[in-house]
């Protein structure tokens, strides 16, 4: 029966996950990453930085042949998942001794690797940048979350770049590390953030990280792949919500028609919905370290010309996904507790 359907799915979900999830989210929200907290102590992807970087110092050197960075790049990924699993457990099981307290410390874990707050922050900020002092203010504020050369920006390039990143890293940075959570608590949680932040670092198809970087280049397109389709649907839902229907329906349509013009298998859901929701031509070609990139424009009918107001149109759609991503997983709940 439809009932019962229902009742397997929130099955898959652990119900404690679910509601130390809503309360992270909450947190994050709220809090975001306090800089009095991290100036003082290191943040655990500095940790999780920290450890690929001294892999890779030792295993991806021109005394190995190619096929030899690959098995170690193989390795290296697969150690560093397994380790990120068991340090998830442990924190669990040492949580699960402290009742109510260690909920909330649970909670606060799950927090830290969630970016809404501040993600919204600074993409909002490179908006403020662009008011108060121009192009400059903005290509300053946007170097801060973007790899692309800022210089070579003018006004509505630094504003596309800021909104692309906005909802790339909705995905990346908010959707992924929920699902993983919801799905496998502190352990799936963890490696996710392990596997994505070697990505980041090391999945370049440059020839420095080409073979060392191939196994967690293609196991981070793995994990994002659901995260991505969620986040497009969201993105699309809170464009209806806040912009209205028609905005709604063009970020559904570019998401399903765009997407695969990016030359990511996964940003361009993200990134095409927004385009859709804002009416403005995303992606397209752009220079990243002194390299053209090539790619086509995605929602190409919109418009070129995007200023700050885009900006701050972006964010308002963007924290209304991240509140449908927090109804949904209360609407899990619901679904678990019968």
């Amino acid at each position: 029966s439809p009932e019962q359907g229902a009742g397997s799915l929130a099955g898959g979900f652990d119900m404690m996950h679910l509601l130390t999830l809503c309360v992270a989210i909450g947190l994050d929200r709220v809090i975001g990453d306090p800089p009095a907290l991290w100036s003082r102590l290191p943040h655990p992807v500095v940790l999780f930085g920290a450890a690929i970087s001294a892999l890779e110092k030792h295993l991806n050197t021109a005394r190995f042949t190619p096929d030899g960075r690959r098995l170690n790049g193989v390795l290296s990924i697969l150690l560093l998942l397994f380790v990120s699993v068991m340090g998830g457990a442990v924190l669990s099981w040492l949580f699960h001794f402290f009742g109510l307290a260690g909920f909330l410390f649970e909670a606060v874990v799950a927090a830290v690797f969630i970016a809404q707050k501040s993600l919204g922050d600074h993409v909002q900020a490179v908006a403020r940048g662009l008011k108060r002092d121009g192009v400059e203010g903005g290509r300053l504020a946007v170097s801060m979350i973007v790899g692309r050369d800022p210089k070579t920006l003018d006004g509505p390039g630094v504003c596309r770049a800021a909104i692309e990143s906005l909802s790339e890293n909705f995905a990346d940075g908010v959707v992924a590390p929920a699902f993983w959570y919801a799905i496998a608590g502190l352990p799936g949680l963890l490696a996710y953030k392990m596997l994505n932040t070697a990505d980041s670092m090391i999945g370049h198809k440059n020839e420095r990280y080409i073979d060392f970087g191939w196994a967690s280049a293609r196991l981070d397109d793995l994990a994002n792949w659901p995260a991505a389709r969620i986040s497009a649907l969201l993105i699309a839902l809170a464009a209806w919500l806040r912009l209205g229907w028609d905005a709604g329906r063009m970020s559904l349509s570019a998401a399903l028609r765009d997407h695969g013009l990016h030359r990511s298998p996964n940003s361009g859901w993200p990134e095409a919905a927004m385009a859709g929701a804002l009416d403005l031509q995303l992606a397209g070609p752009r220079i990243y370290g002194g390299v053209p990139v090539s790619e086509s424009m995605m929602h190409a009918a919109g418009r070129g010309d995007a200023d700050h107001r885009d900006i701050t149109r972006g964010v308002e759609v963007f924290y209304a996904a991240c509140d449908l991503l927090l109804a949904l997983v209360l609407f899990t709940v619901l679904l678990a507790s019968f």
